[in-house]
């Protein structure tokens, strides 16, 4: 999934979420969720002014709040 904003998320089977700079490919972010994340696709929503991205990893879904601009 890619934001407006220029970031690039993806999970990968071994349970790593990354989010990296969608311009340079450079590496941001990275979280460990402890399960496979296979055939998941990231979610994007906004609550309460701030952008959120979700991801199912295993029989979870994980969420993060983004930082503000």
């Amino acid at each position: 999934m890619s934001t407006a904003s220029g970031l690039v998320f993806a999970g990968d089977s071994e349970g790593n979420f990354t989010a990296v700079d969608a311009r340079t490919g450079k590496p941001l972010w990275h979280y460990p969720t402890g399960a496979s994340i296979w055939g998941a696709a990231a979610m994007t929503f906004m609550l309460d002014g701030r952008q959120h991205v979700v991801i199912a990893s295993g029989n979870t879904l994980v969420a993060f709040a983004l930082p503000q601009p």
